[in-house]
C-alpha cells in the first residue's frame, strides 16, 4: 500500500472533494488531509483488483486492518475511516452505488491520552533562549512569551492582527475553532517581549524598504520576508529554541506551550472556569482533562517528598 504522488483513482473522489470544500464549506487543510487517506485507501483497492466503486465491506475492513498492521497511531486509522466512510456515504446518497459498503462499519475509538505539559523549569529556558536585540530575536521573545502567557493556539498567534493587541491595556483579542472571539490578559513579560518587538528595532525594521501585501501589513508576526508567519513557520520557531535548550523532540509539540499554560495555572490555584474561558473551551470537560495533569503531577510531588508516602 505505497503513498505516492499519483492522482485518486476514482472520479468519485474528485467529486467528493470538491464537494466537501464547496457544499460543505471545508477548510483547505481538512480537504488535503481526506484526500491524502482518500489516496492510500484507493491504492489499496487497486492491489486488491477492485475498484471504489466495487469496493465491498470486507474491502474496507481489510484497508482498516492493514492500517493496523502498519502500526498507525490510533488516531490515524480512526481519521482514515472517517474518510472512507465518507466517501461511500456520498457516493451512495449521490445514486453512484447503490450500497455503502462502511455503513456497517464504527469509527475506532481514540484513546484520550493527558494533555503535554513542560516543565516550568524547561518553559523558563525556552522563554530565555532567544537573546540579542535582532529583529527576530525579538520576535521569536515575543511569540514564545505570548504563547505560554495566553495558552494561545498557534493558529490564533499568527493569525493576530496589530488591531487585536493592546500592549498598553495588556490584552490581545484572539478568533478561536469557528472564529469564536474571546479576549486573554497579557503578563508583564508577554507585554515587555511584544512591545519591544512591535517597535521600529522589531517589526519596523522588517518591514522597513519592503512591500508587503494588505494581510501581512496587518499581521503581528511576520517572517523574515516581511509576510505573515504562517503557523508552519510559528511551529518552526519553537522548535528551533527548543532544540537549542535540549528539550526532547517528542516532549515539544505545537501546542505545548498552550498545555503547559493551562497546567501551570491550575499547579498555582488557578480556577477551572477562569482557565477555560482563557483557553476557549467550549465544553468545561475539554479543560478538566489538564486538573488530571495537576492531580498526577500532585502524585509525583508527594509520594517523593512527603515522609509518609513511602514505605520505610
Amino acid at each position: 500500500m505505497g503513498e505516492h504522488e499519483a492522482q485518486p483513482s476514482s472520479a468519485a473522489v474528485d467529486e467528493f472533494l470538491s464537494w466537501l470544500a464547496i457544499e460543505r464549506g471545508r477548510t483547505a487543510n481538512t480537504v488535503a488531509a481526506y484526500r491524502r487517506d482518500l489516496l492510500t485507501y484507493s491504492s489499496f483497492i487497486d492491489e486488491r483488483h477492485a475498484t471504489i466503486e466495487t469496493a465491498t465491506e470486507d474491502d474496507v475492513v481489510a484497508f482498516i486492518d492493514r492500517l493496523r498492521q502498519l502500526s498507525r497511531a490510533p488516531s490515524t486509522v480512526a481519521r482514515a475511516t472517517v474518510a472512507v466512510r465518507s466517501l461511500h456515504r456520498f457516493m451512495a446518497q449521490e445514486g453512484v452505488v447503490d450500497v455503502d459498503p462502511s455503513a456497517g462499519l464504527d469509527v475506532p475509538r481514540v484513546p484520550r491520552g493527558l494533555p503535554r505539559a513542560l516543565s516550568e523549569q524547561h518553559v523558563m529556558a525556552l522563554l530565555a533562549s532567544p537573546v540579542g536585540g535582532e529583529p527576530l530575536a525579538l520576535r521569536d521573545r515575543a511569540m514564545l512569551e505570548t504563547l505560554y502567557g495566553t495558552g494561545l493556539r498557534i493558529s490564533e498567534l499568527v493569525g493576530l492582527s496589530l488591531f487585536d493587541v493592546d500592549v498598553d491595556g495588556g490584552l490581545v483579542r484572539a478568533f478561536g475553532k469557528g472564529r469564536r472571539e474571546r479576549v486573554v490578559p497579557l503578563g508583564r513579560h508577554a507585554v515587555a517581549a511584544l512591545r519591544d518587538w512591535l517597535s521600529g528595532a522589531g517589526r519596523g525594521a522588517i518591514v522597513e524598504g519592503r512591500v508587503s501585501s494588505r494581510d501581512a501589513a496587518d499581521a503581528v508576526f511576520l517572517n523574515a520576508r516581511a509576510g505573515r508567519l504562517t503557523r508552519q513557520g510559528a511551529w518552526l520557531v519553537v522548535k528551533k529554541h527548543g532544540d537549542r535548550v535540549g528539550i526532547p523532540g517528542e516532549e515539544l509539540t505545537p501546542h505545548v506551550l498552550r498545555h503547559s499554560c493551562a497546567t501551570h495555572m491550575l499547579d498555582h490555584g488557578a480556577d477551572i472556569r477562569s482557565v477555560q474561558e482563557m483557553l476557549g473551551h467550549v465544553s468545561i470537560s475539554s479543560t478538566q482533562r489538564y486538573t488530571a495533569v495537576s492531580q498526577t503531577r500532585l502524585r509525583e510531588v508527594y509520594d517523593a517528598a512527603h515522609p509518609r508516602a513511602r514505605g520505610a
